[in-house]
C-alpha cells in the first residue's frame, strides 16, 4: 500500500469514501479541498452501463455549459473563402485549408478544438491518425463539421464541452474551476449530466448511469448520489 503525503491525507479528512453525497454537498467538499496554487479544474466522472466496443452502445455528444468552463480555448477552423473569413470574424485562432493540414502533419498543433466545413473533410480526413487520438477530429455528431462556422466557433469559445465514453464505460470532463461559485458549478454539472443522459444509445439496457464522482485537479474524489444530479431523477437512469 503506497504512502501518501500529509497534503493528500489532509484533503481526504472529512470525506466518507463509502457515502453518496448530494450534489451541493459534493461540490462544497471538492471546492474546500482545492488548495493548489493554481485555479484547479473541477472534474466529473460518470460510470455508464454500456460496452463501447459495440457500435450501438457508443455515447458521445457536446454540451454548452451555462457558466462556461473557465478555460480559454484555442480554436482551429478548416475552411476556405467566405467561410474562412467568417471563422476569423467569429474569433477563431487558426484558420486554413491545405496550409493548416501541412502544419498539423508537421506536428504543430497550436489549438484545443477543431472545426471544419463539410467540403474540407476529404482533406481533413488525412489527419485522422494525428487528431483522432487527441479527441480533436471534427465530427458532425458533435457539431464540429458544419457550415455554421460562426456558431461552432462561438460555442467552442463560450464553454461547449465534448464528451465520449472510454473503453471502460467511463465519461469524464472538466465542468468548471474551483474559483466558480458553488451554485454555478451545480448548474454546469447538471447540464453536463443531463446531456449525457439524453445521449443514451439504443443498445444500452438496464441502468444507464451507475456512478458519479467529482474531484478537483489535485483533490480527492467525492461520490455523488446520481438522483441529485439528473434533472429527471432516478427515472432518467433507466
Amino acid at each position: 500500500m503506497a504512502d501518501h503525503g500529509k497534503r493528500v491525507l489532509a484533503s481526504r479528512e472529512g470525506i466518507d469514501r463509502n457515502k453518496l453525497y448530494t450534489l451541493p454537498e459534493a461540490v462544497q467538499l471538492v471546492k474546500e479541498r482545492a488548495k493548489a496554487k493554481f485555479d484547479e479544474t473541477i472534474e466529473i466522472a460518470m460510470n455508464l452501463g454500456v460496452d463501447p466496443r459495440h457500435a450501438d452502445q457508443m455515447v458521445r455528444g457536446v454540451v454548452t455549459l451555462p457558466n462556461g468552463t473557465g478555460r480559454t480555448q484555442r480554436v482551429a477552423v478548416f475552411a476556405r473563402g467566405a467561410k474562412a473569413d467568417e471563422a476569423r470574424a467569429a474569433g477563431a485562432d487558426v484558420v486554413g485549408a491545405e496550409d493548416l493540414v501541412e502544419q498539423v502533419q508537421g506536428g504543430n498543433i497550436d489549438f484545443d478544438r477543431c472545426i471544419a466545413t463539410p467540403d474540407l473533410m476529404p482533406l481533413v480526413g488525412r489527419l485522422g491518425k494525428v487528431l483522432g487520438p487527441r479527441g480533436m477530429m471534427p465530427n458532425p455528431k458533435v457539431g464540429t463539421v458544419t457550415m455554421d462556422v460562426k456558431g461552432a466557433v462561438a460555442g467552442a469559445k463560450g464553454g461547449s464541452v465534448e464528451f465520449r465514453v472510454e473503453k471502460a464505460g467511463i465519461i469524464h470532463a472538466g465542468v468548471g474551476k474551483a474559483s466558480f461559485e458553488a451554485d454555478k458549478l451545480v448548474e454546469n454539472i447538471k447540464a453536463f449530466a443531463d446531456a449525457v443522459s439524453k445521449a443514451k444509445p439504443a443498445g444500452a439496457k438496464g441502468q444507464f448511469i451507475n456512478r458519479i464522482a467529482l474531484s478537483s485537479t489535485m483533490g480527492p474524489g467525492v461520490k455523488v448520489e446520481p438522483a441529485t444530479v439528473l434533472t429527471g431523477g432516478v427515472a432518467a437512469q433507466q
